[in-house]
């Protein structure tokens, strides 16, 4: 695998350079500056979208015959690092990264045909149904029904910790269809209409104070039976198929070196109790080189898997991989960047950030209380609370644990 720039590479690195100095406005930045969550609020979501949407950008790992681009792995990586160091606010995946793959693999030529030009343009905006009340990491124990009524089917249950159902118009479920001895068994992959009658969605306010999760309530909500992807009953498979690329099918790398640039830039400029910058203090700077080592150890393994995806293949357990070290890594990271702001980090001022969703008691993105510190602090106590969730999102990362030991070590 070839990882050195080509005058090809190099070009391409300029072209997406100049897009972004020409699309990423000052405000799109300073919302990617401000982030607390790992989602932008929506409306920057949707800008952005649009930007990309123009440019032909907003899919580029997609196949191109459905939109996407036809780059090396090298560009595919420049795109991602490129991005990161501008701080571009991210896209939602649900859309883009989890139901319009698993469409392509799975979906039907009319799913296909129908759903694919609307997640591209941002017409459909997606949310994703599979953690339940009671079901979470243990997903294959999922109760939400979804009886064979001839037509359609009629669903009852809820979903919990649905990111931004509060926006979507569309979501995609995990529905039981029946029940058998196995528990995957029995379960279909159902495409719903946010505004069917019978579905409600309820905020869930998270720890930073931020309203990014809800839970979504069906009370006998009638959905389609060509809305089933894949074959009724067989849904784990395509459940499985979503969830490697939900984990495993982007690059943490290139966010995670720009951030841990960000925290060397705090550390060289705040100064501890005996007047030393924080950045000279050997037991701090030698774990910021340790974080940046096992954060390049990520990035190859990342390279290895985009390689193989680039010729057509899936992330492959490989994701659960990827999964665990990327929250694991992003979470260090916050606790890096506490240390580093000091006793900045106390005050609570999401006012003076740009959260993923609204937060209760404030007019986002701004308050009229004045901020409190360097601006490079003011995110970070939000983001710390924020990223705790890290670890258990997407599954788990001791449910990967337990992949990593079966699919790859034979355990």
């Amino acid at each position: 695998m070839e990882l050195s720039l080509s005058a090809r590479d190099s070009a391409f690195r300029d072209e997406v350079r100049r897009f972004l100095d020409e699309k990423l406005t000052p405000d799109l930045r300073e919302t990617g500056k401000l982030m607390t969550s790992v989602y932008a609020d929506y409306d920057t979501t949707m800008r952005w979208h649009g930007a990309l949407y123009e440019k032909g950008w907003v899919a580029p790992a997609w196949p191109v015959e459905y939109g996407g681009c036809d780059w090396t792995v090298m560009q595919h990586y420049i795109f991602a690092s490129e991005f990161a160091t501008a701080g571009a606010p991210p896209l939602s995946p649900m859309g883009v990264g989890m139901c319009g793959p698993v469409l392509i693999g799975h979906g039907s030529p009319e799913q296909k045909a129908y759903y694919l030009p609307r997640i591209l343009s941002g017409e459909d905006f997606w949310c994703q149904g599979y953690s339940e009340p009671g079901s979470g990491s243990d997903l294959a124990s999922l109760q939400m029904s979804a009886v064979d009524m001839g037509d359609y089917f009629l669903c009852n249950g809820s979903k919990i910790w649905t990111t931004h159902a509060n926006y979507a118009n569309r979501i995609f479920n995990l529905v039981r269809t029946s029940k058998e001895d196995i528990p995957q068994r029995g379960i279909t992959f159902l495409l719903i209409d946010m505004d069917t009658p019978g579905v409600k969605v309820e905020p869930l306010i998270m720890l930073s104070g931020e309203h990014i999760q809800n839970q979504v309530f069906f009370t006998d909500v009638k959905v389609p039976k060509a809305n089933v992807v894949g074959k009724v009953g067989q849904g784990w498979t395509v459940a499985k198929y979503l969830m490697e690329f939900e984990r495993g099918g982007h690059a943490y790398a290139p966010g995670l070196h720009a951030r841990l640039k960000r925290i060397r830039a705090m550390a060289a400029e705040e100064r501890g109790s005996d007047g030393l910058r924080l950045i000279d203090q050997a037991d701090f700077a030698a774990r910021l080189a340790s974080a940046e080592v096992e954060i390049t150890a990520l990035e190859f393994t990342e390279h290895r898997i985009m390689s193989a995806l680039s010729q057509g293949g899936a992330p492959g357990p490989e994701s659960s991989l990827l999964k665990t070290r990327g929250t694991e890594l992003s979470q260090h990271l916050t606790e890096l960047a506490l240390e580093a702001i000091a006793h900045y980090a106390l005050p609570y001022q999401p006012h003076a950030t740009h959260p993923g969703g609204p937060v209760p008691g404030f007019t986002p993105p701004k308050g009229n209380a004045t901020p409190v510190g360097p601006q490079h602090s003011w995110p970070v106590t939000s983001k710390y609370l924020n990223d705790r969730a890290g670890s258990i999102y997407a599954g788990t990362n001791e449910i990967q644990r337990n992949i990593m030991a079966k699919a790859v070590l034979g355990l």
